[in-house]
């Protein structure tokens, strides 16, 4: 006689009297679904932190290119206004009229040490 085997498995549950049929690999799917789920909701979450990282990396860079661009300017006026300085300075040395160079010289040297006295006192 062959014996009869039942159509249930170990893999089986028991539930009071009723056998229910679940599969472990129900189960397994189940988690791994249910993983990935949580996996996938936490790379969503890193994305958008380094989008927005991102998006405030490109404004900060937009500020220091535009402060960068402002600064350029003024070197660029400074610098004009210290050439037509020194071309104006070469213009009085060149007149063979010396009195106005020590003029200019004896009021710079007046102008740093009254401000050497007021700093330092």
């Amino acid at each position: 006689m062959t014996s009869r085997r039942h159509p249930y498995t170990n893999d089986d549950y028991l539930l009071g009297r009723l056998i229910i049929p679940i599969s472990t690999d129900f189960f397994s799917s189940h988690l791994q679904s249910n993983g990935n789920d949580n996996l996938i909701d936490g790379l969503r979450n890193q994305v958008s932190q380094l989008k927005s990282l991102t998006l405030d990396i490109g404004d900060e860079i937009k500020e220091h290119n535009r402060f960068i661009k402002d600064l350029d300017n003024d070197f660029d006026s400074t610098w004009n206004n210290l050439t037509k300085s020194m071309s104006r300075l070469k213009m009085i040395a060149m007149s063979g009229n010396n009195r106005y160079i020590w003029y200019l010289l004896l009021f710079s040297l007046f102008v740093f040490s009254w401000i050497w006295i007021i700093v330092r006192f």
